[in-house]
């Protein structure tokens, strides 16, 4: 029988696989409920999650009442202005409906963080009883101690999941040669996530395995996977702005050197020591992986051989940006789990594979004595291998242990749910609407949006969209934020058309700046943040004096 034979359909096996499955998802849906509520904040790490929940609701709300798609008006001055916004996690927010209807939207975004979260690695420990991978509940195991940074961001509120759960079900079509049902989930994937050249590379990957292990040339899955590409751009509420903003992304984010402007912390590398600590086991997996992998036995070594090429090339994505956390390291757990099946088919006897009626008839021609040594010599093996499993499985859980303990801590450190809510109000109650607010840090528009959504701001989202629409505007947003202009309220005023300042307390150049320069006056502020108005006239400095408390 071949490594990732389907065996016969035994009632008995059935139970089993469905007992391991049911394990694997209370298991993991337990984790994941623990990690994502150990904040009572949209989590974490960045705000992007409000963002995702509000402009549910207010999609929800227009097409509820048979309203187009609506405009988004919230950061004109940037590329996602109401004329070329593109929401290129569209089917994301149409999946996140169900939840942004709850009375507690942020209740309902953490609930849909850790179901998605939960179902995407539910959907590789499946693949994993699917092609009956042995040891599955060690691989369990380790598919939740993979890395620390990967169940932290699969916790956030942001379509990342539903890449793993594409992929996942486009290896399995793969697997079993069925490849029409490509094109419907690329053009959901397109439609979800902006991620969706993974599956085409997916399907390149395949067709190079096919290639060199049954030395034909199958082009079946560039064929659907490509014309579902190209329905999810075309058939698109956006096109098609929405390949103007894919161009701009790449141009921006795929390259080699600098990037021409600030962006988020989550497109940097991490250095080599803190790649590996946070992905320890992924890291020793990829090792396992390539050292069992044994691409001479070429149809055993399909199914491993495209994880490795998969697997690998997310690992060299992640020592770039390292966002590709909430992808590699489960690759790397399944590349080590099918590289390893071939190998232990390989190496067990095999007599221990032959049906017993044909054992029966053969056994007056063997030595009896010599049956009885390999009989041993196999027992010994299995024993062996037993005690290997068990110290791995025990080594497994001591990095789940240590990294959900991080990871917990982590989330812990995400600011609180009420975080700027205060502030917001305030723009709310005294600003009058339509307002555009500079705010002096782009990532915290999210925040901003949800608690206040009757004013637009300067930035948000990524400065690469500031970029995109005005690089001068977004050199000198920056400039200011950094308290590199000393007299920045006139350049506010007539650049950005903002006479209010949204900030929180640490640009402490830009308040030196703002306080000494006479035209801002402070209009609220608490421990979180600040807010300016600036003013009709600049005041002297005697009447700045005057003003002091």
């Amino acid at each position: 029988m071949k490594p990732f034979a389907t065996p016969p359909p035994f009632q008995s096996d059935s139970v089993v696989r469905t007992i391991q499955l049911v394990v694997g998802i209370v298991a993991i849906g337990l984790v994941f409920w623990r990690l994502q509520f150990s904040t009572d904040a949209i989590c974490c790490g960045d705000f992007d999650g409000y963002y995702h929940i509000k402009w549910t609701q207010i999609l929800w709300e227009s097409l509820k009442s048979h309203h187009t798609i609506p405009t988004f008006r919230w950061l004109p001055l940037t590329s996602l202005n109401p004329q070329q916004y593109v929401d290129h996690h569209f089917l994301f927010h149409v999946f996140l409906i169900p939840f942004a209807r709850s009375a507690d939207p942020r209740l309902g975004a953490k609930i849909a963080a850790a179901f998605f979260g939960s179902l995407a690695l539910v959907s590789c420990y499946w693949l994993l009883i699917r092609y009956h991978i042995r040891y599955v509940l060690v691989w369990l195991i380790a598919l939740l101690a993979c890395s620390a940074p990967f169940l932290f961001r699969l916790n956030m509120s942001k379509a990342p999941p539903f890449a793993i759960i594409f992929l996942v079900l486009a290896i399995h079509l793969l697997f079993k040669r069925r490849y029409w049902p490509l094109l419907p989930i690329a053009f959901v994937f397109t439609e979800t996530y902006d991620l969706f050249p993974l599956l085409l590379f997916t399907a390149i990957s395949w067709v190079a395995v096919v290639g060199w292990t049954e030395r034909r040339f199958e082009w079946r899955p560039l064929l659907w996977v490509s014309l579902g590409i190209v329905a999810g751009l075309v058939i698109n509420p956006y096109f098609p702005q929405n390949l103007e903003l894919m161009y701009e992304h790449a141009r921006i984010k795929l390259t080699l050197r600098d990037y021409d402007t600030k962006v988020g912390g989550e497109w940097y590398p991490y250095d080599s020591w803190e790649f590996l600590g946070n992905a320890l086991v992924a890291c020793i997996s990829m090792i396992v992986g390539y050292v069992a992998l044994d691409p001479s036995e070429r149809k055993n070594s399909q199914y491993p051989l495209l994880f490795a090429i998969l697997a690998t090339a997310l690992m060299i994505m992640m020592a770039k940006w390292r966002r590709i956390a909430e992808y590699w390291p489960p690759f790397a757990v399944m590349f080590a789990a099918f590289s390893l099946q071939t190998w232990l088919a390989g190496t067990r006897s095999a007599w221990s594979r032959l049906p017993p009626e044909i054992m029966s008839e053969l056994e007056p021609f063997f030595d009896r004595g010599k049956i009885t040594e390999r009989d041993d010599e196999w027992n010994a093996r299995e024993v062996a291998k037993a005690i290997a499993v068990v110290v791995i499985a025990l080594f497994l859980s001591i990095a789940l242990f240590i990294n959900l303990r991080v990871t917990i801590r982590d989330i812990r450190q995400s600011e609180p749910h009420n975080y700027y809510k205060r502030g917001a109000d305030w723009l709310s109650a005294h600003v009058p609407e339509g307002h555009i607010i500079f705010n002096t840090d782009w990532d915290d528009f999210p925040r901003l949006f949800y608690y206040d959504s009757n004013h637009s701001y300067v930035s948000g989202l990524d400065p690469s969209y500031l970029y995109d629409r005005d690089s001068q505007l977004s050199q000198l947003y920056e400039r200011i934020t950094l308290g590199k202009e000393e007299d920045p309220g006139p350049l506010i005023r007539d650049r950005f058309g903002a006479t209010y300042v949204f900030s929180d307390n640490e640009h402490h150049d830009f308040f030196a700046n703002a306080r000494s320069s006479g035209w801002f006056q402070i209009v609220y502020e608490d421990e979180e943040c600040t807010i300016m108005r600036i003013r009709n006239e600049q005041l002297s400095p005697a009447e700045q004096k005057d003003e002091e408390p």
